[in-house]
């Protein structure tokens, strides 16, 4: 079952039963069997509308908690540490679960005025500046499949209507960063740049929030330059397609 895993994550599109089969060299029934069986625990779902398989919720959700507790966490929370010295705000890097970024590290900065928000804390996809992030870089499919139930408001700057959004991410997919303006928290913005994979696929995201007293959406952008040099420093940690397990 890990080689199917193995190998679903590793592609680049989604793979059928008998594509996994050839490629694990395993008789098809077999294969067909241990994928329905990792569908029903979660670690696979079927891509919308068809046969074929991707990675499930629950599978992210462990790769959430490798990235989380990895050998290079350290460094990477080294790295964050830098970054929040240097910005003088707090800054995170989050991942995708579901229908939300979840923070799996975190800096919190001096200032007395700040929204503390612990490691493992979850926020919307859809009015954070990690979460619209993820859903700018993701398949078409999977980001109409999240975007399928109604968006919830959180303040009066929340983007609830879909098509809005849509025209939001295209910009955030054209640019490689996402702001996020008092959309989920009153008062407080942030920003976002994807990690990526060797595989070149948006993994994680390096975050920066700052309250409105301090900043504004415009000026926030001073922070990318920082920003993308952290994301390049953190891919620099994750370990290779040559270390997944067999």
């Amino acid at each position: 079952m890990l080689r199917i895993l193995e190998q679903v994550a590793q592609s680049p599109e989604p793979l059928h039963s008998i594509e996994l089969a050839q490629r694990i060299d395993a008789p098809r029934a077999t294969t067909h069997r241990l994928c329905t069986l990792l569908q029903h625990m979660g670690f696979l779902e079927r891509e919308i509308g068809g046969k074929r398989f991707v990675l499930g919720s629950r599978q992210i959700a462990l790769a959430l908690r490798t990235l989380s507790d990895a050998a290079h966490c350290s460094e990477r929370h080294a790295l964050l540490q830098a970054l929040a010295r240097e910005a003088n705000e707090t800054v995170n890097i989050a991942v995708l679960e579901g229908n939300e970024a979840v923070y799996v590290d975190r800096v919190e900065c001096q200032w007395p005025l700040r929204h503390h928000m612990s490691v493992g804390t979850r926020v919307p996809i859809h009015c954070s500046a990690s979460g619209k992030l993820f859903l700018a870089l993701l398949p078409a499919a999977e980001r109409r499949k999240r975007l399928a139930a109604p968006l919830q408001p959180y303040t009066g700057k929340s983007i609830t209507d879909s098509g809005t959004l849509q025209q939001q991410l295209r910009r955030i997919r054209s640019l490689g960063v996402s702001v996020n303006d008092e959309e989920y928290i009153q008062g407080m913005i942030g920003i976002a740049v994807p990690v990526r994979d060797r595989r070149g696929r948006i993994c994680a995201t390096v975050s920066l929030n700052a309250p409105t007293a301090r900043s504004s959406p415009r000026q926030i952008l001073d922070y990318v330059p920082a920003l993308r040099r952290t994301a390049e420093a953190i891919e620099a940690t994750l370990p290779t397609a040559d270390a997944t397990p067999a």
